[in-house]
């Protein structure tokens, strides 16, 4: 894998996360390796897709968890992750 393609899949980890300072760095390095910035906002999408999906799965629990099932809509958000 090259550099540019680790730093693709580190920026949107990081949104994945939301880790800002992790964002700023891999941003600094995308702009170094000469990274488009189409496909950096695309790995970010994908990341923030990944960060609704698990967010939503963690509501749920939540909700599982203090027995409020039912009260807030939660579901996969579209992270693909068919869970």
């Amino acid at each position: 894998m090259d550099d540019r393609i680790k730093e693709l899949i580190a920026i949107g980890a990081s949104a994945a996360v939301n880790c800002h300072p992790c964002m700023d760095y891999h941003l600094a390095e995308c702009d170094r390796l000469g990274i488009d910035r189409a496909e950096v906002r695309a790995a970010v999408e994908v990341g923030l897709m990944v960060n609704r999906g698990a967010a939503a799965k963690t509501r749920d629990k939540a909700d599982a968890l203090l027995g409020t099932a039912g009260k807030q809509t939660g579901g996969a958000g579209g992270c693909g992750c068919g869970s």
